[in-house]
């Protein structure tokens, strides 16, 4: 029960990071240019924008708990039940970012449940 429950937090931090981090980036505005002084002018506002730190600190939070689980379980069960990961953020992306999902990504969507749940059948966790 435990593995489930470091699953349960790798994926919901690993996808809150993932929308913390597009958000800020929305914020923060698009590269448009790889000049050495535009990308410095870029990073100085992503370092100081809230969500992108909100994210940074979400990220290490799944990596952290990512290799706490990869301590105990096998990497056979845990790299496909952490994809639901893709799941969670195609989610947060409709609600949080107010993306447009099309048809196919939410098919795609459905074929990874479906694959996390065929592996994990027979986990022994």
């Amino acid at each position: 029960m435990k593995t489930w429950l470091v699953v349960f937090l790798v994926v919901l931090s690993d996808s809150a990071g993932n929308v913390f981090v597009t958000k800020g980036m929305k914020e923060v505005g698009e590269v448009t240019s790889y000049r050495p002084m535009a990308l410095l002018r870029v990073a100085r506002q992503a370092l100081t924008n809230v969500m992108m730190a909100m994210g940074v600190l979400c990220m290490a939070v799944a990596f952290f708990s990512f290799i706490a689980l990869l301590s105990w379980a096998d990497l056979s069960f845990v790299l496909p039940a952490t994809a639901l990961g893709y799941v969670v953020s195609v989610v947060g992306a409709h609600y949080v970012l107010k993306e447009n999902i099309s048809a196919a990504r939410w098919i795609g969507t459905i074929i990874i449940c479906l694959g996390v749940a065929l592996i994990s059948l027979n986990s022994g966790d």
